[in-house]
């Protein structure tokens, strides 16, 4: 009785995995509207900025070879009251840098946003510097904001008479929160009746995935999918509430997306990521290459000692190993293989990654790969 309440009760924590085995790969197949899309006219805007970084401990812009920190240098101090134009000046604690931010939708005038750092003369480090005001300016060359304050980096410089440490990149940093937003930029969102949904993997499929969702949810034909990469959701006469609450309640549904079986190759780095549903036509595949090893041990003789007559002197030797790649099989890939699949036969044969990446072209050029093969 015991053994058989044991066989229910494992049967029973079976079942229940199986199930909650098949409900999380049921979820895992499907994401959010709002994961996949963006609203259009709802975007970041760059912004950026020349300024003067100050208080480095000699790190700075070397004047005689970096005339704009020079020139900004003496504006700034003449801004200031101070008259130094036509004096040598001879100071190596002023870097000139270029200033760059990401202005968010919808910023608040007086919010701050961070900035990034980044040297335009000689400077060797950005350490212990401050940032003097600098506006920053969008594409139409407003100014947007003002950011200024102590330089944070993550690297820092090292250096000898005869040898020199450099850590990550010691000439580029962040103020986190370095700038105040001065000027809002006039979009009103509320206003709109209608908007576009921007596919960010564009596809005709997810497209209209996603117009039927949205259908399906409102029980109203106001979701047309205008092509592959927009779809567009017209505000419903019947709903209660703004375009704001609209766009809520549909970025919360469920769509499974639909991709092209794609595969990516980058021959300088020699990665290669393939989508998961690659899959290669009858195919035979055969890799092999002629490998040269030589060494070289040379070896040191002696006279015997004692001995009247002889030399020391140096006898080569040379190993030489020759691979011609005899035992390199032949591989045969069925139609309809999956990307496991070929994965596990391209392991099997040994193959590298480079040597990879040459047999995904050939199976492509032989028309056996059913999938798009673009190359970085």
């Amino acid at each position: 009785m015991l053994k058989q309440m044991k066989n229910i009760t494992a049967t029973v924590i079976l079942a229940a995995l199986l199930l909650g085995g098949i409900s999380f790969t049921a979820q895992a197949k499907t994401t959010r509207i709002k994961d996949i899309v963006d609203i259009e006219g709802v975007r970041d805007n760059p912004l950026v900025g020349y300024g003067l970084v100050v208080g480095l401990n000699g790190t700075g812009d070397s004047l005689n070879n970096s005339p704009f920190t020079e020139q900004s240098l003496i504006a700034m101090l003449e801004r200031l009251g101070v008259n130094v134009r036509g004096q040598n000046l001879n100071t190596a604690n002023v870097a000139a840098v270029m200033v760059t931010a990401t202005l968010p939708p919808f910023a608040n005038q007086g919010s701050r946003i961070d900035v990034n750092i980044s040297t335009l003369g000689d400077s060797e480090n950005l350490q212990g510097g401050t940032l003097l005001v600098t506006p920053l300016m969008g594409a139409d060359g407003k100014v947007y904001a003002v950011a200024q304050g102590a330089v944070n980096i993550s690297g820092f410089s090292v250096r000898g008479q005869a040898a020199t440490f450099i850590r990550n990149i010691p000439t580029a940093g962040r103020i986190p929160g370095g700038a105040i937003i001065e000027r809002e930029i006039d979009f009103n969102l509320n206003d709109f009746k209608e908007i576009h949904l921007a596919l960010r993997n564009p596809d005709f499929t997810t497209a209209r995935r996603i117009s039927r969702a949205i259908n399906g949810f409102l029980s109203d034909n106001i979701a047309v999918a205008e092509n592959s990469g927009s779809v567009k959701l017209t505000m419903p006469i019947s709903f209660k509430g703004t375009i704001i609450d609209l766009i809520t309640d549909i970025e919360q549904l469920p769509v499974q997306p639909d991709q092209p079986a794609r595969v990516v190759i980058d021959e300088r780095s020699g990665i290669i990521v393939m989508g998961s549903d690659v899959t290669i036509s009858t195919v035979a595949i055969a890799q092999g290459s002629l490998t040269i090893k030589v060494t070289e041990t040379p070896q040191v003789s002696q006279p015997n000692p004692f001995s009247a007559q002889g030399q020391t002197v140096v006898v080569p030797r040379t190993d030489i190993e020759v691979n011609t790649g005899e035992d390199v099989k032949l591989g045969i890939l069925t139609s309809g293989v999956t990307l496991q699949d070929l994965v596990t036969g391209l392991n099997r044969l040994g193959v590298a990654p480079r040597d990879t990446i040459s047999i995904l072209q050939a199976i492509k050029a032989a028309g056996a790969l059913q999938a798009e093969l673009q190359t970085m």
